[in-house]
């Protein structure tokens, strides 16, 4: 099968020296692309900017922005039987970008940010994706609920949680822990290294397919 997984942050340009990212390491994108290599399948890795090494035998592209990993998925998508959004993207990106450094001089600064593109969310409705769709949400409160809404708004048949205000888990760790959102339930996987939490959730989106495509 070719599977489609993006991974890692964005970086949204403030000027020459400057942007506004996250945390995100892109460990757990990294880690199930191992998962579905290892599993025999064709995957193609969209990374905005890692520290981590390249999966051997994937297909990888790299982006920086938002709007980048947007054109990226938009182009290859629709070649791809499942989407795994993995990516922290940012959500605004500066509505300006300065062609110098920002130089201080007053004690406070405004920055006007517009919205990015909504790339899980453009999948099923703009880009016209049949394939199985799987989100990732990082979320610091209501955790299920918050999952379930976005399941809901952008046609995922799963959605993959994790509550990022734990320092033990989530972004820069080396460990996740996750809640499962399905259509009809819900379920969950304990603590582990991300490394076999990837393994783990290739496994069973490898499964969800399978379930859908059988339908």
């Amino acid at each position: 099968m070719n599977i489609l997984i993006t991974a890692g942050p964005t970086r949204e340009p403030i000027d020459p020296v400057r942007f506004l990212t996250n945390r995100s390491s892109g460990k757990m994108g990294y880690a199930i692309a191992h998962g579905l290599i290892h599993a025999g399948h064709n995957v193609l890795l969209i990374s905005g900017p890692t520290e981590l090494d390249v999966p051997d035998y994937v297909d990888f592209v790299q982006v920086e922005t938002a709007a980048e990993m947007h054109a990226a998925v938009s182009h290859h998508l629709g070649k791809m039987d499942i989407a795994i959004f993995v990516a922290a993207v940012a959500d605004y990106t500066p509505a300006v970008v300065e062609t110098h450094k920002i130089k201080k001089t007053g004690d406070r600064l405004t920055l006007e940010l517009v919205r990015t593109p909504d790339i899980l969310g453009s999948a099923r409705s703009a880009l016209g994706f049949q394939g199985t769709l799987v989100g990732f949400a990082a979320e610091t409160e209501n955790l299920e609920a918050n999952a379930r809404e976005k399941l809901t708004k952008k046609g995922c048949d799963l959605v993959i949680a994790n509550d990022v205000s734990h320092t033990d888990i989530g972004f820069d760790s080396d460990h996740n822990e996750v809640l499962l959102v399905y259509p009809d339930h819900t379920d969950s996987l304990p603590s582990a290294p991300k490394t076999e939490l990837g393994a783990t959730l290739a496994d069973l989106i490898l499964d969800l397919h399978r379930a859908k495509t059988s339908d």
